[in-house]
């Protein structure tokens, strides 16, 4: 176990499963009909439709239902987006059109009408798939013309539903849905209504082959306006990074430069000359931090949560996630998230036991738990409310269990299979000069120097870079948007990266040249501090940018965005602290140091 050479075959395998899963899933829809088969149609879930995350089934609303429910078998990734799957009452087999089929009559009781008129309140709306192809649409609409009080609002419910099915030879290409706005049922009033749901089917044939049926969605966030938005932003960034590249690149190799000539003559000179800047401190700026365990776990989590984005970004530039691809994300995520725990392991253990650190198995149950723990509570919190709403979103007993198995049976293991590997290593820092017995004292510093304007100042240029194509994340996030420009947010990210390692290793270098040694933790905060700019985002996104509400929709928002911003804190912090560690051992190593 000296080393971790099992542990990158079994990632690798690991992805390649997934990849070939999630082809295989993409693949399964691939059905040829004859005129007359019947063509499977999911109904899915309804819902608000400015409040994603408050979804529920489709039967919850009094629809007909079909005789006999059947459920469909589900993966990981799909219970976990809030998919719940059943097959719906109309019957659209291949090539028969339908002219106003009724479905079925019936009489809505007035505890019914105010369901549905309380659905229609909140524009709920609701999603299938037929043939794996999603069909959306209102369930009703509110008359609000020429009426300023809301008592006099009017609230209709469509009952009649035209589908338009495109087909090429045997193959299902398209289909849309129309809800016709003259077929309504009046929901106004607290009585018992008479309402009969009806459907037509009208198919016609296309050109356009099966390949390239997925297209018309994948093209909706590549059209040119939204391009030159995504390209402005991209400019804008690279502007933002080459300024800040060039500015900082200037002044530390003019500065540094002068300090390597003035500190050379200063060895020349006489001893008695006393020493300033960063020299001065150079016994005491490889002198370890404090709390060093929660430092190296903190390490070990980011560079865990670094190596999943890499992999995510690997397996969306090859396709893996094309839209409506169900839980495809999720089971991604799930998956990698377990199969790298034991980089975490690894790292944070070799750190630590760098660091002279004895306990090096507290450190790995804290590593183990750094990340997952709040994680771990936000999800408790969140599904004991979704459990009340009664949502989709409330995860079903077997999938926890399903988690909890994948935590215990393979991210447990092989973190600690990470950590004996990062133990046995025995590698030492390497530190160019010898850290003195007594640390020196600080010299007073101004306001601006502590950590908190650090931070801000850090975390402020990165997010700049960022924070056009923040919008539309959000907006397919937290909305109906769909976004597939993953080379676009890839460029995005390795700015990024660039950013904050340049403005880190700038803020460390300043730090240091005002003889203030304590550098670990502060460029830890100030590379993760981008993570705190983002979530501040979040605020003005809900408040100025969405329509969400209701309690629900607020704690999943505010609860998963603080998981996703803690989560960059400390991926983003590891780059930071990384960046500056190689800094600050190349200026010492270039000096002669007593």
């Amino acid at each position: 176990m000296k080393n971790l050479g099992n542990c990158p075959t079994f990632l690798i395998l690991g992805v390649l499963f997934f990849c070939c899963l999630s082809h295989v899933r993409s693949d399964a829809s691939d059905h040829r009909y004859k005129d007359g088969d019947p063509v499977p149609l999911y109904a899915n879930k309804v819902g608000p439709f400015h409040n994603p995350s408050e979804t529920y089934r489709y039967f919850d609303l009094p629809f007909c239902s079909p005789d006999h429910l059947k459920e469909k078998k589900e993966a990981l990734g799909e219970v976990l987006n809030g998919d719940r799957l059943v097959n719906a009452p109309y019957k659209l087999n291949f090539r028969e059109e339908r002219d106003s089929y009724v479905v079925c009559k019936t009489k809505l009781s007035k505890d019914e009408v105010a369901i549905f008129r309380k659905a229609v309140d909140k524009d709920y709306y609701f999603q299938m798939y037929y043939d794996d192809l999603p069909i959306w649409g209102f369930i009703g609409k509110v008359d609000k013309e020429g009426k300023a009080d809301p008592s006099e609002y009017k609230y209709f419910l469509y009952k009649h539903i035209q589908f338009d099915i495109l087909y090429n030879k045997d193959r299902v290409i398209e289909i849309s849905a129309r809800m016709d706005p003259h077929s309504l049922v009046d929901l106004t009033e607290d009585k018992e209504v008479d309402a009969e749901f009806m459907y037509t089917v009208k198919w016609k044939e296309t050109e356009t082959p099966f390949e390239k049926r997925m297209d018309k969605y994948s093209m909706s966030s590549s059209l040119p306006h939204h391009l030159e938005i995504h390209w402005f932003s991209i400019i804008n960034s690279c502007v933002t990074v080459l300024l800040l590249t060039g500015f900082l690149a200037t002044i530390l190799m003019r500065v540094l430069k002068n300090d390597f000539i003035k500190y050379g003559q200063d060895e020349e000179a006489a001893d008695d000359q006393e020493e300033t800047g960063w020299k001065y401190i150079h016994g005491d700026v490889f002198r370890f931090p404090k709390f060093k365990s929660l430092f190296a776990a903190a390490l070990g989590s980011g560079t865990q949560l670094f190596t999943l984005t890499v992999f995510i970004f690997m397996l969306a530039l090859v396709g893996v996630f094309y839209p409506y691809n169900r839980g495809a994300l999720f089971t991604a995520l799930v998956v990698i998230y377990a199969l790298t725990s034991g980089i975490a392991g690894y790292t944070a253990t070799s750190f630590y036991c760098q660091l002279e650190g004895k306990n090096w198995v507290r450190n790995l149950l804290l590593t183990g738990c750094l990340f997952c723990g709040p994680l771990f509570l936000t999800f408790c919190f969140l599904n004991t409310v979704a459990i009340a709403y009664r949502a989709t979103a409330a995860l079903p007993f077997g999938t926890i269990v399903v988690i909890v198995l994948i935590w215990t049976l393979v991210t447990s293991p092989l973190l600690v299979l990470g950590g004996i590997a990062g133990k046995n290593s025995k590698a030492e820092f390497q530190a160019p000069c010898r850290t003195t017995k007594y640390p020196r004292e600080i010299p007073p510093l101004p306001w601006y120097r502590s950590a908190i304007p650090q931070m801000a100042m850090a975390g402020f240029l990165p997010f700049s870079a960022i924070y056009i194509e923040l919008y539309y994340i959000f907006a397919s996030v937290w909305g109906h948007r769909i976004y597939t420009i993953y080379s676009i947010l890839f460029i995005v990210f390795i700015i990024l990266l660039i950013v904050t390692a340049f403005i880190t290793v700038a803020l460390t270098y300043f730090q240091l040249a005002a003889e203030d040694h304590e550098w670990w933790w502060r460029s830890f905060l100030c590379g993760g501090s981008t993570g705190l700019f983002i979530y501040a985002y979040c605020l003005y996104y809900y408040y100025a940018r969405s329509d969400m509400s209701g309690f629900m929709q607020t704690s999943f928002f505010f609860g998963y965005m603080a998981c996703i911003c803690y989560g960059f804190f400390l991926m983003l912090g590891t780059v930071g602290f990384r960046a500056s560690l190689l800094f600050v051992r190349h200026i010492y190593r270039s000096i002669k140091c007593e």
